[in-house]
């Protein structure tokens, strides 16, 4: 199998077929959690390949900018992204609401990449968030756990345009998350730090939707369903495919 190397500051990045790789490397001191983007580590740090549509790349390119980077520590998974996005909108604000019926940004993790015992975390540009839990993958019967929860996470966004306010022209939004080790206590993988050399399977999504303004507010246009774009292409409709994530190797 060939595989295509491209070499950058902070990292390697590499592809194999369709899946998607990372070498995530460890930060220098605990991050600061502002949306912002702009410390030392941050700036080191490799971007993924732009996300494209959730069926691969023979559909067509998604209309706006959407790609992440990746950092560790002994503590922390730090994951930044930066989306392009011409119309800010998000209007959920309780956590554990359905956070994909808007624009969001959505996380998968599967630590020991055997398809199973995997998690799912989404959010908004009101910083709101959902997260849960699966045994297995709803294709093989699997439930979501709305009860599982991330004691310690820290999140942030940063606008750059004004939320919910049609009219101007907004230029998008960048999150920062991290998510403690310590939270992915189910299934058979210690809930520790990841070793250097440890493998993930990772995925990340953005749900995004066609929208017009009616009565000088957002809403969805009716008849037309979401866009879904994705650094590791799923080959279908379905973010619930792990064994089509991404790979993410932990380095110093």
């Amino acid at each position: 199998m060939q595989i295509l190397l491209v070499l950058m500051a902070a990292g390697t990045i590499w592809a194999a077929d369709s899946r998607q790789s990372y070498a995530c490397n460890k930060s220098a001191k605990p991050m600061k959690i502002d949306g912002k983007l702009d410390n030392a580590d941050w700036r080191r740090a490799a971007w993924t390949s732009d996300f494209i549509d959730i069926e691969g790349s023979t559909k067509p390119k998604p209309r706006f900018r959407t790609r992440a980077k990746m950092l560790w520590d002994e503590e922390y998974f730090y994951i930044a992204a930066e989306i392009e996005e011409p119309q800010l909108w998000a209007t959920y604000d309780r956590h554990d609401m359905v956070i994909f019926h808007e624009h969001d940004f959505e996380v998968f993790l599967d630590p020991d990449g055997d398809g199973l015992h995997y998690f799912e975390f989404e959010m908004n540009a009101k910083n709101t968030s959902w997260d849960l839990y699966l045994a297995k993958p709803y294709k093989d019967g699997g439930k979501a756990d709305d009860g599982w929860e991330i004691p310690g996470l820290k999140t942030a966004v940063h606008l750059n345009g004004t939320l919910n306010q049609p009219g101007d022209k907004d230029r998008g939004w960048t999150l920062e998350i991290a998510m403690p080790w310590k939270a992915f206590d189910r299934g058979p993988r210690p809930a520790l730090a990841p070793k250097v050399g440890e493998e993930w399977r990772v995925n990340f999504s953005r749900v995004e939707w066609v929208l017009d303004v009616v009565a000088g507010k957002y809403e969805k246009r009716k008849g037309l369903k979401e866009d879904n774009w994705v650094w590791s292409p799923q080959g279908v409709i379905n973010m619930h495919v792990p064994e089509k994530w991404g790979v993410v190797r932990f380095e110093r």
